[in-house]
């Protein structure tokens, strides 16, 4: 009998921790089974702080309260590319920052992040085209400077990784599958998001299709799901209809949600053992599935589960996972035994 595929899992640290200090993060992730997370806020004394403005004794710190919970870095949860394509006043409050200056002070932080937390992944965004515009009429110049941002990173041994999100020029499935093909850089993949897709009102057929359009770029995904009560009637493709993200509430476990992730992950267990080797390659330990739950509430710039939240979630995905014969590991007494030397 073949080996069944495994992937690695992981999840938003800040999602498990109340106050978003390292301890309640490492605490409930560790508890939950994990040991892996991916780096996005988090406070170390000095209040929450987004990892893009630690300090050189603040990482210091954070990874010897990383070793003292087993804990080790899936990805660098930047919001690199959640800025303006173009300098317009388009009524919302989203920055614009020069590209030349973005690339060689942001970008290039996002890598050197990567490498003090012993990472090879930096999660990222496609841009935020001005509001009320189609994305495609923005696909040369996103595709172009996320080909720079590739380069930059790959110049760094580090893979991006490239989220769809609403209000974004990769807002669909078809559009950052677009994106990817002509940015057509190794160091270029993206990060399939179930939620981030039903909550732009898209039918579970409409999200499977979009998965299919991905499934070729894919690196890593991320696990949320959404069900809103009154049921999606469909979008058209591309469209630039703008989701208000703060007003997002029905985020779910991925049983509960309207994605179909059974279907979805299913699908995607015949191209894990691919997948898994062109990863490793590049130094990734795996296949991650980063959960990023938003069980009590998401925004455009993070969310919140609680430790709680962390856990129902988990426990929702391994059961997903479990009935698609997809293996992945939690802790065990082995690795407790391990920790302590035995």
């Amino acid at each position: 009998m073949p080996d069944r595929p495994q992937v690695v899992l992981s999840g938003f640290g800040d999602e498990a921790a109340v106050n978003k200090t390292a301890v309640e993060q490492f605490a409930a992730m560790s508890a939950a089974g994990l040991q892996y997370y991916s780096l996005r806020f988090v406070d170390l004394g000095s209040g929450v702080k987004n990892v893009m403005k630690l300090t050189k004794s603040e990482i210091t710190d954070l990874r010897h309260i990383e070793d003292e919970y087993g804990m080790n870095v899936a990805s660098i949860g930047s919001p690199i590319g959640k800025v303006k394509l173009r300098d317009v006043d388009d009524g919302t409050s989203n920055q614009f920052v020069p590209f030349d200056r973005y690339l060689e002070k942001d970008v290039a932080r996002a890598c050197e992040l990567a490498h003090a937390f012993e990472t090879k992944l930096i999660r990222g965004f496609s841009f935020y085209p001005p509001k009320g515009e189609d994305p495609r009429e923005h696909i040369a110049q996103t595709a172009d400077q996320l080909g720079q941002i590739a380069e930059m990173c790959h110049r760094s041994d580090l893979t991006f990784g490239l989220e769809i999100e609403a209000n974004l020029v990769g807002q669909t499935g078809e559009l950052i599958a677009e994106l990817h093909r002509r940015a057509n850089h190794p160091a270029l993949v993206t990060i399939f998001d179930g939620g981030n897709i039903i909550s732009q009102g898209y039918t579970p057929e409409e999200t499977f299709q979009q998965y299919l359009a991905m499934k070729p770029s894919i690196g890593w995904m991320h696990i949320k799901d959404y069900h809103d009560p009154k049921a999606a009637k469909g979008r058209s493709k591309g469209g630039n209809r703008h989701v208000e993200e703060d007003a997002l509430k029905h985020f779910v476990p991925v049983e509960l949600g309207a994605s179909d992730h059974e279907r979805i992950l299913r699908d995607f267990a015949g191209t894990i053992p691919q997948l898994q080797q062109k990863l490793t390659k590049r130094g990734i330990p795996g296949v991650i599935l980063d959960l990023e739950p938003h069980l009590k509430g998401g925004g455009q710039f993070g969310g919140f589960s609680g430790p709680d939240g962390m856990g129902v979630a988990l426990r929702s995905l391994c059961r997903t996972l479990d009935k698609v014969e997809i293996d992945y590991h939690l802790r065990d007494f082995d690795d407790v035994r391990a920790e302590r030397g035995f």
